[in-house]
């Protein structure tokens, strides 16, 4: 349940957070450990690198709950690992909501160059999220001007419908 913790001996601390959207009951999972280490967020199906889950099971409003309030109230070293390795294709979708955003365009190179070397993307931090993936970016005026929204839940909605829709 969300708020629920767990110790792993000594060093090993978990906090589970109901993230809810993709599934009615998914739950991501915050671990920190020894002073000095980054913390790490297993996020499943919610969060990707660049990118969301479908909102199977969830509305926009929960989703912009985990993703824009749950997730990124987490320090900005936290380590993001997620459920699947969508990295590339999330970033030629990200381009498309924000063309001329250098950090989106660097990472979308980055992420190339280690899947043809095949190596993982997988973990990106909260901080490289916050200022690449779309889905968490929503509050910015420029993007809602472009998606012609007016609000962050109604900007998250649309980049996720038109994410469904792309097929880049």
């Amino acid at each position: 349940d969300n708020g629920d913790t767990l110790s792993l001996g000594h060093d090993v601390n978990i906090l589970a957070l109901h993230t809810p959207c993709h599934t009615k009951g998914h739950i991501s999972y915050y671990v920190t450990g020894k002073d000095g280490e980054y913390p790490a967020v297993f996020t499943g199906d919610t969060l990707f690198v660049a990118g969301c889950g479908k909102f199977f099971e969830g509305t926009a409003e929960q989703m912009h709950q985990s993703l824009c309030v749950t997730l990124a109230s987490l320090p900005k070293p936290t380590q993001v690992y997620c459920g699947h390795e969508y990295t590339v294709k999330n970033f030629e979708f990200a381009l498309t909501v924000e063309p001329n955003n250098e950090k989106i365009q660097q990472k979308l190179s980055w992420a190339r160059q280690q899947r043809q070397a095949n190596l993982p993307t997988i973990p990106s931090t909260l901080e490289e999220e916050l200022e690449t993936n779309p889905f968490m970016r929503v509050t910015n005026p420029e993007i809602q001007e472009k998606l012609g929204c007016k609000s962050p839940i109604d900007t998250l909605r649309e980049i996720r419908n038109k994410k469904d829709q792309w097929r880049g």
